[in-house]
């Protein structure tokens, strides 16, 4: 059985909280999970990784135990907070895993620092591309906001306001605080296509080919533009693949880490 330590570190006024496991002398691996997760929802990934490599399995900041940040993050906040724990604890070259979002801090990461291997599950990272039905859906919006306004106070306009953003938007936007909803709408919107070229680890594509949050198109993206990489896609799987599927995927994984 595996030993995991809860432990915090301080990352310029964010109090970061995560878990280690598996031997003091394995390789590195910084394990990432995604939006509205946290380091309970990747136990099954870090179990498997524990098996050879030190896990660093992280709460990234706003969701678990760690802190929410006090100003509006993008991909690149998140990603400096990673590269500073990195070098506060001494890790050198390690294993990055991202599932979802935490695929978008794993593709910056990589694109400007030394990793070994990158491991990317039903990453985010692609901007989707936006039918009109979703143009009507954010202009006709932006009129309601503007129209509150004019009708209402200030105070009740931006009650309202918010009620109805977070019955428009996402269960990931409506399960939110404020500042989640606000850095979430960032996030979404960035698109890493450009850096994906300067990735110079070997690449583990893993997706769910029935994946709608992050369709199996964006990992054939993916696979296109970084040039070490290789993808493994699992039929009937949606977005969390290595739960739908935990015993291909952990084949996979293995192959991988021991390659």
């Amino acid at each position: 059985m595996t030993i995991k330590i809860d432990k915090y570190i301080d990352l310029d006024g964010c109090r970061l909280h995560y878990r280690e496991s598996g031997p003091a002398d394995g390789a590195p691996l910084i394990l990432m999970h995604g939006w509205g997760c946290n380091v309970d929802t990747v136990a099954s990934i870090e179990n498997v990784a524990a098996e050879k490599c030190h896990v660093y399995n992280i709460d990234f900041p706003g969701f678990g135990k760690s802190s929410e940040p006090q100003q509006v993050w993008g991909v690149e906040e998140y990603t400096r907070r990673i590269e500073e724990m990195a070098d506060k604890l001494g890790i050198k070259n390690p294993v990055l895993v991202g599932h979802s979002f935490g695929g978008r801090v794993g593709i910056l990461y990589a694109s400007r620092q030394p990793v070994s291997k990158l491991i990317l599950v039903d990453a985010a990272g692609v901007k989707p591309r936006r039918s009109l039905k979703y143009y009507f859906k954010v202009y006709s919006f932006k009129l309601m906001k503007l129209l509150a306004r004019i009708c209402m106070g200030q105070e009740q306009s931006r009650e309202y306001i918010e009620r109805q953003r977070a019955k428009r938007g996402s269960q990931d936007y409506a399960n939110s605080t404020p500042m989640m909803r606000a850095i979430l709408s960032k996030v979404v919107n960035e698109d890493l296509k450009s850096v994906m070229p300067q990735i110079k680890a070997p690449t583990l594509l893993i997706w769910g080919e029935r994946d709608t949050a992050t369709p199996i198109g964006d990992a054939k993206i993916m696979e296109k533009l970084i040039p070490d990489a290789g993808l493994v896609s699992f039929p009937g799987c949606g977005h969390y693949s290595f739960l739908d599927n935990p015993a291909q995927f952990q084949a996979v994984l293995r192959s991988f880490l021991g390659s």
